[in-house]
């Protein structure tokens, strides 16, 4: 990725070892960005009175990022990452939690050296971070957590994504060890969720609340995360693996938000096979990328749901081909308020994408998406197809 060097002033280290805590040069400022863009031909099920066999044009993944970043004195490097989300002015509606203009949908500062990495501010958290998952051989896009989702129709709590989200772009410290053999640990404490540089979770994440001393509503605290991985190669094999577990303090009398699940990623010869399987408990929706819904009151818990996904890759000099598959389920007690027993979500792709260079990339897919919102209800089926333009500087 090409960055454009700037100049900036020094930062003071918070003087965590011996030595002098100012580097010599000045930190160094590398601004780059993506817009993934997208033209597909949709063939959805009607629901109700809406229609959906249509076309569409997609414009996301509008990132810009900024980092300052520079080696100081004592060796440790020390910097600052920014990252801008443009919003939606043309689709507000869609993306009611994503306001429109520009905001800094990340911001935090960091610590590196031979003691590890210390993160600080709004970022995502060690569980998100250390995930592996099903390969993503679309420019910009794949079935676990899509860029360019193009399924129609209500699906309750099921959700497209096997990440953890309960506490993701919150403000929260963040501890990383040093890679042992191939192996490390994470670990990220969240005060409040709510308390991110964008006022909301920033993935459209509801967490079932806390109830105030006064009976009143408020927001999920305390959210620690652990998680750990292994990347190393075997056998000529490259091996990625991790496990992770979040919990979260929710109301005080019936809710323990939790989240946990696992991930994989085999390579070898220019194939990747890849797949993970996640859990939620006490989690309210919309539980993907979509409009924050706050939750005015609470009856009880309950909520449960289960993804997993599994794909496989194939690349050779500039081009990357590839199938994947996502499933969700709302397991969720018959009398939770905010669950919905039965409800569903599937999703294929079948795609590839080419390399053009200079961080330009051209790929082709079809989607093969179906949701119903509870066990019996009318299922939703799409089929689409489109060409996908993403461009990194």
């Amino acid at each position: 990725m090409k960055k454009i060097l700037l100049g900036t002033t020094a930062l003071v280290s918070a003087g965590l070892v011996a030595g002098p805590a100012l580097a010599g040069d000045p930190l160094s400022v590398s601004v780059s960005g993506s817009v993934v863009t997208g033209f597909y031909v949709v063939d959805a099920d009607s629901t109700g009175a809406t229609s959906y066999q249509d076309t569409k044009v997609a414009v996301v993944a509008r990132n810009i990022d900024i980092i300052a970043e520079g080696t100081l004195d004592n060796g440790m490097t020390a910097g600052v990452d920014a990252k801008m989300m443009l919003g939606s002015d043309w689709n507000t509606l869609a993306n009611a939690g994503a306001p429109s203009g520009v905001t800094f949908r990340q911001l935090f500062a960091y610590l590196e050296g031979g003691f590890g990495r210390f993160e600080i501010g709004g970022v995502d958290g060690a569980a998100y971070k250390m995930h592996y998952t099903s390969p993503w051989f679309v420019p910009g896009n794949g079935v676990d957590s899509p860029n360019i989702y193009n399924g129609v129709g209500s699906a309750g709590l099921s959700r497209n994504t096997t990440f953890s989200l309960m506490a993701t772009d919150a403000n929260k410290v963040s501890y990383f060890t040093p890679r042992f053999a191939g192996f490390q640990l994470g670990v990220s404490y969240t005060p409040d969720v709510t308390q991110s540089t964008t006022g909301v979770n920033a993935n459209g994440l509801t967490v079932l609340p806390k109830l105030t001393g006064g009976g009143g509503v408020g927001p999920t605290t305390d959210v620690f995360e652990v998680a750990a991985n292994y990347a190393g190669t075997i056998g000529g094999v490259d091996l990625g693996v991790d496990g992770f577990y979040t919990d979260g303090d929710g109301n005080a009398s019936n809710t323990d938000p939790k989240e946990y699940g696992f991930g994989a990623s085999l390579g070898y010869m220019g194939f990747t096979l890849g797949g993970a399987w996640y859990q939620s408990e006490d989690l309210a929706g919309p539980t993907n990328y979509g409009a924050f819904t706050p939750v005015a009151s609470l009856a009880d818990a309950g909520a449960e749901v289960k993804t997993w996904t599994v794909g496989l890759s194939y690349g050779t000099g500039p081009w990357t081909v590839g199938v994947a598959y996502l499933e969700s389920q709302d397991d969720s007690s018959a009398t939770s308020t905010f669950g919905s027993n039965g409800a569903e979500s599937k999703a294929w792709q079948v795609g590839g994408g080419y390399s053009l260079g200079s961080g330009v990339d051209l790929g082709l897919d079809v989607q093969f998406n179906s949701k119903k919102a509870a066990a019996g209800a009318q299922t939703f089926d799409t089929t689409s197809g489109g060409i996908v333009l993403a461009v990194s500087f």
